[in-house]
C-alpha cells in the first residue's frame, strides 16, 4: 500500500475517534463551538474516506481509454473537499447566529475543555504525519488533507479558548462569537484548496520558477540553438512538458534524440517525486512565428 493511501486510512481513523468524542460532549454540553467542531470532524471522516478512493484511482496505470492516467481525480477530490469545507463553515456560522439569539448556556464546561485538549493533541500529531507524507510524495490530496487538519488545529484551539473564557466569565455569547469566527476561518481556508484544484483541472502551467528552470536547462545544452512553444501543466502527480528545440538542419535524427534525452534527464531532476511526461519537437530552424500564425488562424476560424 502506498504511503498516501496509508495516510488517508490513518486520517479516517483519527477523524472517527474525534467525531465520537466531540459529538457526545457537544450534544450534552450545548456548546455550539464543540458541536461545530464535531460536525467538522464528521466531514473530515467522510473526506478522508473519499480521498482514499481518489488516490487509489489516480494511481492506476494509463489505459486505452485514459491514456494520460487518472491523476486529475486528485484535483476533483480537492475541489469537492474544499466545497464541503465551505458548506461546513456556513453551517457553523448559522449555528453561531442561533446561539447568539438564544444565549443558551454551555453545560459541562470542564468535560468540554478536556475533550478539546484531547482533540488538539491528536490533531497536532496527525498534521505532523500528513505533512511528512505530503513532503515525501508531493500528493495534492494529502496536501489538502494536511491543510484541512491544520485549520482544525486552529479552530480547536479557538474553541478551547472560548470554553475557557466562558468558564471564567460566565458569558455564553463568547461561545457564539468564537463559533462565528471559526466558521469564517474555515471558509477562508477552503478557498486555497478549491483554487488549486481548479487550476489543475484547467491545465494551469507549472510554477514560474520551474518553467524558468526548464528554459535554462534547454538553452544550456551546447547543441541547442534556441527553443520556443514551451508549454507545461500538471495533473497533481504528473508534470507534462512540451517544447520545440531548434537544432542544426543536417543533424541526424539519432543525435537529435540523444540530445532530447539528455535535456529530459535534467528536467526530471527538478522534482524527482513527480512523474514527468516530456514531449520534445525538433525544428531545423526557428518557426515560432509561422506556428503562431497557424495557431491564431485556427483560433479565429
Amino acid at each position: 500500500m502506498s504511503p498516501q493511501k496509508k495516510a488517508t486510512i490513518v486520517a479516517s481513523c483519527v477523524a472517527l475517534i474525534l467525531v465520537i468524542a466531540k459529538f457526545i460532549i457537544g450534544i450534552i454540553s450545548g456548546s455550539v463551538a464543540v458541536l461545530a467542531s464535531a460536525i467538522d470532524s464528521i466531514l473530515d471522516f467522510a473526506i478522508s474516506i473519499f480521498n482514499f478512493f481518489a488516490i487509489k484511482k489516480s494511481e492506476e496505470d494509463p489505459t486505452k481509454s485514459f491514456q494520460y492516467g487518472k491523476g486529475k481525480i486528485q484535483a476533483i477530490a480537492a475541489v469537492i473537499e474544499g466545497t464541503i469545507i465551505t458548506l461546513s463553515g456556513i453551517f457553523i456560522i448559522y449555528k453561531a447566529y442561533e446561539k447568539a439569539i438564544t444565549l443558551e448556556p454551555v453545560k459541562m464546561l470542564l468535560p468540554s475543555i478536556f475533550v478539546m485538549i484531547f482533540s488538539i493533541i491528536i490533531t497536532f500529531l496527525l498534521v505532523r504525519y500528513l505533512l511528512f507524507i505530503a513532503k515525501k510524495t508531493d500528493n495534492l490530496v494529502i496536501k489538502s488533507d494536511a491543510l484541512h487538519y491544520q485549520t482544525d488545529l486552529w479552530s480547536n484551539s479557538a474553541i478551547l479558548l472560548s470554553l475557557f473564557l466562558v468558564w471564567l466569565s460566565g458569558y455564553n455569547i463568547i461561545d457564539a462569537i468564537f463559533g462565528f469566527t471559526i466558521g469564517l476561518y474555515i471558509i477562508y481556508s477552503a478557498i486555497e484548496i478549491i483554487i488549486e484544484g481548479i487550476k489543475i483541472l484547467l491545465d494551469h502551467s507549472l510554477p514560474q520558477k520551474e518553467i524558468e528552470m526548464i528554459a535554462t536547462i534547454i538553452l544550456s545544452h551546447p547543441r541547442v540553438n534556441s527553443y520556443h512553444w514551451l508549454k507545461t501543466r500538471s495533473d497533481g502527480s504528473s508534470n507534462f512538458v512540451e517544447f520545440h528545440i531548434v537544432l542544426e538542419p543536417d543533424m541526424l535524427l539519432l543525435e537529435a534524440h540523444r540530445i532530447a534525452e539528455q535535456i529530459e534527464d535534467e528536467i526530471i531532476k527538478i522534482d524527482p517525486l513527480k512523474r514527468w511526461i516530456i514531449t520534445p519537437h525538433f525544428d531545423p530552424y526557428d518557426d515560432e512565428d509561422i506556428n503562431d500564425e497557424v495557431y491564431n488562424a485556427g483560433e479565429h476560424s
